[in-house]
């Protein structure tokens, strides 16, 4: 909820700031960037003190943050605080997963799955808050954050069992060492081509809508619900029937597609409005299957694959928005950061041709894994499946 609950207020506090978009979008980069590279030392951080308290000190990082935002009358204050504020979250965000999948009785899909559908519908609601927050003051959004990471940490202490403490204890280098491993450099290329796309439509899309709090919110909820819906259902099917590689190449070129759409008809608020929703699709389906393929594709110890992955692909989304700024300003053309949006994502497609055997690879291992697993575990992947589908339907 909290990566969604500052999109809608991005043009109110360009007003009320006196700030220029791209002044505006070091929001993303300085929290982004900070996340790409405190992702390599979370897997040394975890593996010293744990799993539940490298969680605990994520959250309390972005309550602190989150707060100080909330409090900074300048837009250089909020773009410092979201510096620690990514800090946070890299911590955060990196190590849940690797929980989630270790704690989940379901099987690793069934875990991914579960993530992935918290993620959507958190960015689902996410916006629809955001906008009301955001309608009230500017700060709002801030301060919401930091209640819900207050909420979360709360959940975490008391909730969260402990984890046994790891074998061995990480080395800072290794995420970096792991990519030397193809598939795996491949992806966060990848990645962060198509992070390059997303973070252009996150970014900078609000601008040319020229839509209020409350209205912003109302699309990027329904983005977000899209978002949700695809990560659960659309994803697994479209990779059970066409396997990791021609899912993921489809994908990304028809993404790159929406954002040219939105790239030749920015003036028109109605296409860019629509061009935006359908984005949310693309990204579904390209998070949950990308994911998965990302804690197979290589033979490291997956919480080092995904701070690996993570590290690369961060480094796109942070700066995108800030580039797409820039252009828009240099250029006088609200086109141009979608035409080098769709650009980027096409791109990653060319580059993820590279990985094609490894994902070939990881697409076996998975089978294999959930055959080991046994038919019970695939039953019980099956009906978590539709029990996530019921609650996704109560949640939006």
């Amino acid at each position: 909820m909290g990566i969604g609950l500052v999109d809608p207020i991005l043009p109110a506090l360009s007003s009320k700031l006196h700030a220029t978009p791209s002044q505006v979008s070091l929001l993303f980069t300085s929290y982004l960037v900070v996340t790409a590279v405190a992702m390599l030392i979370t897997g040394w951080v975890s593996s010293r003190i744990g799993a539940k308290r490298t969680l605990i000190a994520g959250l309390a990082l972005i309550v602190v943050f989150a707060a100080l935002a909330g409090a900074s009358g300048s837009i250089g204050g909020i773009v410092g605080f979201r510096a620690g504020w990514g800090l946070g979250n890299a911590l955060f965000i990196a190590t849940s997963l690797a929980v989630i999948v270790a704690s989940g009785s379901g099987g690793f899909a069934g875990a991914i799955i579960l993530y992935e559908t918290a993620l959507g519908v958190g960015i689902a609601v996410g916006p629809l808050l955001g906008g009301t927050l955001g309608g009230i003051s500017w700060r709002g959004p801030f301060y919401g954050v930091a209640v819900l990471m207050a909420i979360a940490l709360v959940a975490t202490v008391t909730l969260v069992q402990r984890t046994p403490a790891p074998a061995r204890k990480t080395g800072v280098a290794e995420p970096l060492k792991a990519l030397r491993h193809r598939g795996l450099l491949i992806l966060g290329l990848t990645a962060l081509c198509y992070n390059w796309g997303f973070f252009t439509v996150l970014g900078y899309a609000p601008y040319p809508m020229e839509l209020n709090e409350h209205q912003l919110g109302l699309v990027f909820t329904g983005w977000g619900i899209l978002v949700a819906v695809f990560s659960v259902f659309g994803a697994p099917r479209l990779q059970a029937r066409f396997g990791i590689a021609r899912t993921l190449y489809a994908n990304l070129v028809l993404f790159s597609l929406d954002i040219l759409v939105i790239a030749l008809f920015t003036s028109n608020r109605v296409v860019v409005i629509c061009g935006v929703i359908v984005a949310g699709v693309f990204i579904g389906v390209n998070n949950t299957v990308t994911t998965q393929a990302v804690m197979t594709v290589s033979p490291v110890e997956r919480p080092i694959a995904s701070a690996s992955y993570g590290f690369i692909r961060f480094i796109g989304g942070g700066l995108a928005p800030f580039v797409a700024g820039r252009l828009a300003e240099h250029f006088d053309s609200q086109h141009a950061p979608f035409y080098l949006g769709a650009a980027a994502v096409l791109l990653g497609a060319v580059i993820l041709t590279a990985a094609h055997r490894q994902l070939g690879e990881a697409e076996r291992a998975q089978a294999a894994e959930l055959a080991a697993a046994g038919p019970a575990t695939a039953r019980r992947e099956r009906l978590e499946e539709s029990a996530l589908a019921e609650d996704l339907g109560s949640a939006t």
